[in-house]
């Protein structure tokens, strides 16, 4: 029997659904290496390798069948996808068009050695969009977006979707999330068409033509909107909840509740940004990496305080996600204040820190970036994080974050 590579349920899914990863016509026992393998769309490499030894049918399930080493060990049924990665330093797995899946190799090799002599392979196609999703390129006066629509007339929650600095219009969480039974707004705000890296301040009216955007698409609930944001972009999530009354239930992914490195303008008033000082960024002397532990104020200087977003003004409803292997901004910390304000308040608040998790908390599945480019300051940066424990943090945060969007938007 020719040796068979099979993904069940299905060999195309969206990428955050787990799969199952079978291979049989195996010599009983035989050992065995598995590769998985994915090149994104400016032609980067991500791999991974396990070495693994075949049941006496010759069979091997990886949902039960344990890594003997490799890139990870033990029981891991999608290992192999959290654990690619590339042989060139500081790269991010990120899908650039959602239009177009993934395609993962999985390859099973003879032995644990030098992988000569391949034995049976399939693909995965992991898509981003499900069948029916519509995506709508956003260019209504100043916003730069895209618009996600489930299929079907709805109506659907509503929710704005943030990245993080730097990042320019990343698509593929709000499209997993329109894949999943939302209307999406991706909205840039830096690094895109034209929106600089670095501006000299950002409008809180451009994050309240978003909101006004997206409340007036017909498939959209007339609940309250969502807003969820990673890193700086939590942080003008927050901002939305904080000033726009439309937001009725934010998450905040590795956000701090204060503003930094630019002023925040609304309508008559200024949010200066929280003291820093560049020359307290870190240099690993062996990598170069910089760490960023140290570069704000002390956040407990009442001459701060001006900079945190005013939270308890807020009726909606909070999640904050935060990892404890944060070295770029201290954000637990900060994010623990933001939770102590708000239950002072009276707030109804949610939160959840991942021991071992970097900062890049992601849709599942997709591998922890330990570092990269972060373009706001031209460096190298540290994110931190161990690799499974980042793992299991993404597999336990994505669906807490639909459950907690359907909970306050659903109705």
């Amino acid at each position: 029997m020719a040796v068979q590579v099979t993904v069940l349920p299905s060999p195309k899914c969206l990428y955050d659904d787990p799969v199952q990863i079978c291979v049989a016509g195996l010599q009983p026992e035989q050992a065995v290496t598995l590769r998985a393998s994915v090149v994104d769309e400016i032609g980067e490499l991500f791999e991974a390798q396990a070495h693994y030894r075949a049941d006496s049918s010759g069979e091997l399930d990886l949902s039960h069948s344990p890594a003997l080493g490799g890139s990870y060990s033990g029981v891991e049924p999608m290992g192999l996808l959290w654990s690619l990665k590339s042989k060139t330093p500081y790269k991010r797995l990120a899908k650039r068009d959602v239009l177009s899946p993934f395609c993962v190799d999985f390859e099973v090799y003879e032995g644990h050695g030098d992988m000569s002599c391949l034995l049976g392979k399939c693909t995965n196609e992991r898509w981003f969009l499900k069948e029916g999703v519509t995506r709508i390129p956003v260019r209504e006066g100043r916003l730069k977006a895209t618009l996600f629509l489930p299929p079907g007339p709805g109506p659907f929650p509503g929710l704005v979707d943030l990245y993080g600095s730097g990042r320019g219009l990343m698509e593929y969480r709000a499209s997993l999330l329109a894949s999943r039974g939302f209307v999406t707004l991706a909205l840039a705000y830096v690094a895109f068409e034209g929106l600089p890296a670095v501006p000299e301040a950002l409008e809180l009216s451009y994050f309240e033509e978003g909101l006004n955007f997206l409340q007036k698409q017909p498939q959209v609930k007339d609940t309250g909107i969502g807003v969820l944001g990673l890193s700086k972009g939590a942080d003008l999530g927050l901002a939305m909840a904080a000033f726009l009354p439309g937001i009725k239930a934010a998450v905040s992914i590795s956000g701090s509740g204060i503003n930094y490195f630019v002023p925040l303008r609304g309508d008559g008033f200024t949010i200066r940004e929280h003291p820093y000082d560049l020359k307290r960024i870190k240099k690993n002397d062996e990598t170069g990496l910089a760490e960023f532990s140290e570069l704000l104020d002390d956040h407990t200087d009442p001459s701060t305080w001006d900079c945190r977003l005013p939270l308890e003004r807020s009726s909606a409803k909070f999640l904050f996600l935060s990892g404890l292997d944060d070295t770029t901004l201290k954000s637990d910390l900060y994010c623990r204040d933001a939770v102590q304000r708000l239950q002072q308040h009276g707030r109804e608040v949610e939160f959840y820190s991942y021991p071992g998790t970097g900062h890049l908390l992601e849709p599942p599945f997709l591998p922890l970036c330990q570092a990269s480019m972060y373009k706001t300051l031209e460096v190298y940066a540290r994110w931190g994080g161990q690799w499974k424990e980042h793992a299991k943090a993404q597999e336990d945060a994505w669906p807490r974050i639909q459950d907690f969007f359907w909970r306050h938007l659903g109705d």
